[in-house]
């Protein structure tokens, strides 16, 4: 999609529907998406165009790199990881993303390693602010990023961080400190970019008048439009802040691989405590993508591809990050670039999907109570 695709004013499409239940609302287009075939990236072919993140130029697809080391799954083969994120860049994707809480710290070692031999060609994008102590507890002092900024450094092997985000607003440390602690990072040359993650509108603005805010990152996907309503993507929109969508086909679910008999394991698998993967709600989902699985055919595309490519006409400040930890995977998820969705493709989308109500919250208590509501 050409980044200076025709924007679509919001009046001019549908009113928002607020569902019975949390979750899915039809909501207006941003802009529109365009493309061919998603063959191209079955063959190999690499026609990867490229967005803004505020001032920072990545490709429109980036790739999620946290379920390579656990948490939706046990760890993947570190040689086989690797060898899926190298593909990705040999497919045009120049944007990746990590934490230091993923493993904790394998992924980031992991990540530093796949994309040593061609750093100064991508753009890495990782996380600090989880305390890193066996709970979801919170730690973004001051003197504590300045720590683990060093640490993060070594094990991505890099002597910056082209995007550093706030993993979860810490309610205990200003933000504003926070961004000043960022703002004398990138003075050293140690970061380049400064992102926040599931942080409020309120908070943003707060943090971009101390630090400019070059992206931010929540989850949003086919069933999860929160941003749409909360401020989140008006603010951004408004102060020229890219959206980068974590979960972007909706934990696997919206791949359409799941069904009423899959189960989670407790131990190695978030979705585990997730309500709307649980046995009570997801065979109540089930209908949104039946709906999607029939939506796709009439496109030639996979379910993954048309919410992808969904998102991708949604903005063109918007770069979903999909993750995979397997290549067959990663190269249909880049095919969403090449899928056109006209604006009654849009405006079907979201009135059909309208009609299906998302039963259960999008994780479970422990990971809600980090997400930043300051109104």
């Amino acid at each position: 999609m050409d980044n200076d695709m025709h924007l679509i004013k919001r009046r001019d499409f549908l009113t928002m529907t607020t569902l019975a239940t949390t979750g899915l609302i039809a909501a207006p287009l941003y802009s529109l998406g365009a493309g061919n075939s998603s063959e191209n990236h079955k063959n190999g072919e690499n026609n990867m165009k490229t967005r803004k993140l505020g001032k920072m130029e990545v490709s429109e697809i980036g790739l999620g790199c946290m379920n390579m080391t656990g948490n939706y799954n046990p760890p993947a083969d570190h040689q086989k990881s690797i060898a899926t994120i190298r593909k990705a860049f040999e497919n045009g994707v120049t944007f990746f993303d990590t934490a230091e809480v993923y493993g904790p710290y394998t992924d980031e070692k992991l990540v530093g390693e796949a994309l040593q031999p061609f750093r100064d060609q991508v753009k890495i994008a990782t996380k600090f602010g989880f305390a890193i102590d066996g709970t979801v507890g919170l730690d973004s002092r001051p003197e504590r990023i300045k720590r683990v900024v060093e640490e993060s450094l070594k094990r991505l092997r890099t002597d910056h961080i082209d995007l550093y985000y706030q993993h979860r607003v810490d309610p205990n440390v200003p933000i504003e400190d926070v961004a000043g602690t960022i703002k004398d990072l990138i003075k050293q040359g140690k970061v380049l970019h400064f992102g926040l993650s599931e942080a409020s509108a309120k908070t943003i603005r707060r943090a971009h008048a101390v630090q400019e805010v070059s992206a931010v990152q929540s989850e949003y996907s086919l069933w999860t439009r929160n941003v749409e309503l909360n401020g989140v993507l008006n603010t951004c929109e408004e102060l020229g802040i890219g959206f980068v969508p974590w979960s972007p086909v909706g934990a696997g679910f919206l791949t359409g691989k799941y069904d009423t008999n899959t189960e989670f394991d407790e131990k190695s698998d978030f979705r585990a405590g997730f309500p709307r993967f649980s046995k009570e709600f997801l065979p109540l989902n089930m209908p949104i993508i039946e709906w999607l699985r029939s939506y796709a055919a009439t496109k030639n595309a996979t379910p993954a591809q048309i919410s992808l490519a969904w998102l991708l006409a949604k903005s063109p400040t918007i770069v979903p990050i999909p993750g995979t930890r397997f290549q067959t995977h990663l190269l249909e998820n880049l095919g969403a670039q090449d899928v056109r969705l006209t604006i009654e493709d849009i405006q079907d989308i979201e009135t059909s999907l309208s009609k299906f109500p998302v039963f259960g919250d999008r994780m479970g208590k422990d990971h809600m109570s980090s997400i930043d509501y300051t109104i």
